[in-house]
């Protein structure tokens, strides 16, 4: 006989337990805070004009009208499908040999990868013969196929249709793009591609042919181009919408329907480590641009679809320490294809190096198909979906990229804002917020400009150099063009001018001259060996000295540029003039630390340079690099 009580009552566990209201959480809060700032302590500022709370309950979702749509549903916020959270793995490659370019093909797409993108020259002439050739034994309907063409996407097109025809092929079955962008040349140089006529006219022709080809997009708006120039998520969101819009209103107005134009579209956004941020933002993305496309009208709910590919970020990636830039994609790619991403690009760990190897590319491959293949993230539609915390995210960027969105089209629409500068101006400000972040170690680059591999050294002679910002003005460009760069680079810049001078020099060391209260000798001397480690000098550290003068008398012998005195407060307000005064000849004393009672004593002794968890650590070691003769 079964003895156990019979449970077979329909009523849920958590019946069983009373609620607890919120009001309740936050006087418990409070009540552990004694006192302290509740917003101030447990608020996360995002970096996206908004603040994130502490917590989130099922309250939270309570207002959100969007919950109410399934997968594949209109707005879309959920992804384009209901059926799998399925993405193409896509990689490209490089065309300067038709013939390598495409046994390359072959290869990659018995390894794994269903997408691939030409890299094509896009002032070079193509026949219908080259192409041919570069899809020798491919079976064009069993993959997606995108050309990186630019000004040559019409001709590419052209021969597509003519070889698809010939091999008398699904036009249905047939996937991909081409990447033809005239605003995205505007970002790029300041200038049109050729002319703003040209440039709609030609994206007209576009869609006119693609129209035999209802799973190709033909016009690709490049979000990333704003994220690499250091744009805010909120702004790669609000400009890549405005720039849709142009499209989509230069279009209409050139008698295109809109059930013609928004399917053959396809936004290209870069995703960083930003996680949860990341997920939402391709949420919000599919939400808004569903909004627009109703808007005008359509037909049916599927024109309202997004089609996005994205890309890791380049922003995020490190010359130094490569390796961690692997946890750096690795996290990017899951934001995006949690999010739902269509097709998806990992960059090779080394990209920030002059050139890549096979192995990296294997390695980002690879990437993509252990999420598929072993932790099946192709299994479960919108895997965020119910989450108090990402669905709140996502309706927070949304209001917050609308908001921008609007405001933008009230300078008459995206192509104005970017030529009176509206464009540029906003990005500028939030890049110099950054990069003020970056050199004051609020925003971290892990093996960079905190924690960095001590012995790791830049070799101009291998061709490991920092790759500089790209800047591609033309002659007579009616517009400031974006300036694609990387978080990183100025902290690299800095390292590697330390790399470079020690090819012909000694490399400057830097001696933790510690002593005193062991926690905080300790505790200095780390933070110190990691300020310094960024700029590339030679770490000299230690246990600990019996007494200053015992330390003193060590740096000398060692002939160190820079000696880090690391102790307490207490143990610096006892130094003496005479106790330093051999450092002074042969050295320039630093401290670490910024003792504010005695800084000025500290300075009458000839100390210049305190360093603490408020510095300036770029600014600080590039006057240090000056002082020294470096560069």
């Amino acid at each position: 006989m079964n003895d156990r009580k019979n449970t077979s009552d329909n009523s849920k566990l958590f019946d069983k337990f009373p609620s607890i209201p919120t009001s309740d959480w936050e006087e418990r809060i409070r009540e552990d805070l004694k006192g302290a700032d509740y917003e101030k302590k447990l608020f996360w500022n995002t970096g996206q004009g908004f603040a994130a709370r502490p917590y989130y309950r099922e309250e939270d979702l309570q207002d959100l009208r969007h919950l109410g749509a399934g997968p594949g549903e209109f707005p879309f916020i959920r992804g384009n499908t209901g059926k799998d959270n399925s993405w193409l793995i896509r990689q490209d490659i490089p065309v300067e040999d038709i013939s390598a370019a495409n046994l390359r093909a072959l290869d990659i797409l018995m390894k794994g990868v269903d997408s691939v993108g030409f890299i094509l020259d896009e002032d070079g002439t193509y026949t219908y013969e080259d192409i041919d050739r570069l899809f020798k034994n491919i079976h064009a309907e069993s993959i997606e196929s995108n050309f990186i063409c630019g000004r040559a996407s019409l001709t590419i097109l052209t021969i597509i249709l003519e070889l698809v025809r010939h091999y008398n092929r699904n036009l249905d079955m047939i996937r991909g793009s081409v990447d033809f962008d005239p605003l995205g040349e505007l970002l790029r140089t300041g200038n049109y591609l050729p002319s703003p006529d040209t440039g709609f006219d030609t994206a007209r022709q576009l869609i006119e042919k693609a129209i035999l080809l209802p799973q190709f997009q033909v016009i690709t708006v490049h979000a990333d181009l704003f994220r690499k120039a250091g744009a805010s998520i909120v702004q790669e969101l609000a400009f890549s919408l405005a720039a849709g819009v142009e499209y989509l209103t230069q279009l209409t107005e050139r008698e295109l329907s809109i059930h013609r134009v928004a399917p053959h579209m396809r936004f290209q956004f870069s995703t960083g480590t930003d996680y949860f941020m990341e997920i939402a933002k391709l949420r919000a993305a599919r939400f808004l641009w569903a909004t627009i496309v109703k808007a005008y009208g359509p037909p049916n709910d599927v024109v309202c679809k997004m089609n996005i590919h994205t890309v890791t970020s380049r922003w995020n990636m490190t010359l130094y320490d490569p390796y961690v830039n692997l946890l750096r994609t690795a996290t990017g790619s899951m934001s995006s294809i949690l999010a739902g991403t269509d097709s998806h690009t990992v960059e090779p760990y080394n990209i920030a190096i002059a050139g890549w190897d096979d192995i990296s590319e294997r390695i980002a491959r690879n990437q993509q198909l252990l999420l598929k293949e072993e932790s099946y993230l192709d299994k479960v539609v919108d895997p965020a979906a119910g989450s108090y915390y990402i669905e709140n995210l996502t309706l927070r960027l949304a209001e917050k990229a609308w908001a921008l969105f609007l405001e933008t089209e009230e300078q008459c629409g995206f192509l104005e804002a970017f030529k009176k500068g509206f464009v540029q101006d906003r990005i500028r400000e939030t890049s110099q917020q950054r990069d003020m972040a970056i050199a004051q170690r609020k925003e971290i680059f892990i093996g960079t400009n905190q924690y960095p591999h001590f012995q790791e050294k830049a070799d101009p002679e291998t061709g490991m150099r920092p790759l500089q910002p790209v800047w591609q003005k033309t002659i007579g460009a009616i517009a400031e063009p974006l300036v694609s760069y990387r978080g990183s680079m100025a902290f690299e810049q800095l390292r590697y001018t330390t790399d470079r001078y020690a090819l012909k020099e000694s490399r400057p060391k830097a001696f933790m001259l510690t002593w005193g209260n062991l926690a905080m000798r300790r505790a200095r001397a780390q933070f110190a060996c990691n300020f310094f480690a960024c700029g590339g000098f030679e770490i000299m550290d230690n246990i600990g000295f019996p007494s200053l003068e015992e330390g003193v008398a060590e740096a000398v012998k060692n002939h160190a540029e820079l000696v880090i005195l690391c102790s307490s407060d207490e143990e610096y307000a006892e130094i003496r003039e005479q106790d330093i005064l051999p450092l002074r000849k042969s050295a320039i004393p630093v401290l670490a630390g910024y003792p504010k009672e005695i800084v000025e004593n500290l300075k009458e002794l000839g100390i210049r340079y305190f360093i603490h968890v408020r510095s300036n650590v770029l600014e600080t070691l590039r006057e240090l690099q000056k002082v020294l003769g470096i560069g």
